[in-house]
């Protein structure tokens, strides 16, 4: 499970040093791709078949899936870390996500995401609020 947030940089070749308590997770391969509100998700090669397995059972018929797994599938690249921990974002990704040096990883539990740390921090700001204030069953069963 991928938790807290970390704020590593990006190298001048565009690698990220991933967080020590996510490489053994992430050993084996990640597959990089957009995610929503302009981060990147990070996928363990297991969790990206999942993923995709349940995009596979979308109805080809619906418009809204075929869009969605167009956007989603197209900008993916799988990664595979170096013996430091290090991974190569590709160019179109940090363009999407607005990447520039400093970053924030965050754990979202079965994914990492890779945000612009400014677009987090200026993101979990407006979150925060509306989170302290949830007084309705958002996630069934959770309280």
């Amino acid at each position: 499970m991928f938790l807290g947030t970390y704020t590593p940089r990006l190298d001048e070749k565009s690698r990220l040093i991933l967080p020590a308590k996510f490489r053994d997770e992430l050993s084996d391969g990640v597959v990089l791709t957009r995610g929503q509100e302009r981060c990147v998700y990070v996928f363990s090669m297991e969790e990206f078949h999942r993923v995709h397995e349940q995009m596979r059972e979308a109805p080809l018929s619906s418009r809204q899936a075929r869009d969605y797994i167009r956007v989603f599938l197209s900008g993916a690249s799988d990664e595979k870390p170096d013996k430091q921990g290090r991974i190569t974002i590709p160019a179109p990704l940090r363009e999407y996500a607005g990447l520039d040096r400093d970053v924030a990883v965050i754990g979202a539990g079965t994914r990492a995401e890779i945000w612009d740390q400014t677009a987090w921090s200026d993101y979990l700001s407006e979150q925060e609020s509306a989170f302290s204030e949830t007084d309705e069953e958002v996630i069934p069963g959770l309280f």
